[in-house]
């Protein structure tokens, strides 16, 4: 069985953009003229996958209307004449199948995880992180399920961490199973350097067999007194092979300042109405 099913948590707080993120969700955050969370959905439809559901929280309905059909908004632009706008507004159409859930409150990424439970019942399924945009000519979703319909085990992306940022990441230990593939024998999260069973850290992809549910359901409280998803991998480790994936793209982490800055820079660079006078600017900044 492939994977159809695709899980979006979008329920933190954001509180590292505060306080912008008080009356926004931090997932509607603009790269340019799109939210980070389109960038996400997308990733997921270009990946095969039909079925969508994103995990929100209080105050984050924001992220419901973007999704849902503006007749009126159509109307007027088609009226005078904007087809680049109606057009950009009919992309959002092709993401149909996109359902949500709300978490009640905030007990971390696994909780929200938990929430997908009646939603994937016995199938395989994605976790996309709401934070997070990945930037390769294989969406990494894709990438991953590629993986699972080769071993039929979960699977996570990951990449390599520097030495002061691996207390932000659940770090992995594994051994060498194939190009770019190691099979898990431990995950930490959020470890001291001198804890890092290395320098790997998951980077917010992933693809669940259905077993991680009971693992969830089993796990306890754990960093930040949060139930960690990290925490529901190891247990999942111990009764069926779970693999990382050294994911070779470009991620960007749109959850830190200066990661949304840089995704911005990136993405405006590939704008032909931007990229000129925006490398002009840099080179401008630059010299003083």
């Amino acid at each position: 069985m492939t994977v159809k099913k695709a899980v979006i948590p979008a329920a933190g707080l954001g509180t590292r953009f505060l306080p912008v993120t008080k009356s926004m969700p931090k997932e509607m955050l603009p790269i340019i003229d799109k939210p980070v969370i389109h960038y996400v959905v997308e990733e997921a439809v270009d990946s095969g996958i039909d079925d969508i559901l994103l995990i929100t929280g209080r105050g984050k309905r924001a992220i419901e209307d973007y999704f849902d059909d503006a007749p009126e908004l159509m109307m007027h632009l088609e009226r005078h004449g904007k087809c680049q706008q109606l057009d950009a507004l009919r992309e959002i159409s092709r993401f149909s199948g996109i359902h949500f859930v709300r978490q009640r409150e905030p007990k971390g990424l696994g909780d929200a995880v938990l929430c997908a439970e009646k939603h994937c019942k016995d199938e395989p399924f994605a976790v996309l992180l709401g934070d997070d945009i990945m930037k390769d000519r294989t969406p990494c979703t894709k990438q991953l399920i590629d993986i699972f319909d080769k071993t039929g085990s979960s699977v996570l992306a990951i990449q390599e961490v520097p030495t002061e940022q691996l207390h932000r990441y659940g770090i992995v230990k594994g051994n060498e199973s194939g190009e770019n593939l190691l099979l898990l024998e431990d995950i930490i999260e959020k470890p001291s350097p001198a804890e890092a069973p290395s320098h790997f850290g998951s980077i917010g992809r992933y693809v669940f067999t259905p077993a991680l549910f009971s693992c969830l359901k089993r796990t306890t409280k754990g960093a930040g007194g949060e139930i960690q998803l990290t925490d529901a991998i190891r247990l999942l480790m111990k009764q069926e092979d779970v693999y990382a994936y050294i994911y070779q793209g470009k991620r960007f982490d749109t959850g830190d300042k200066l990661g949304y800055i840089e995704t911005i820079i990136d993405y405006a660079r590939e704008d032909n109405a931007m990229k000129k006078d925006l490398n002009l600017f840099l080179r401008k900044v630059m010299r003083q």
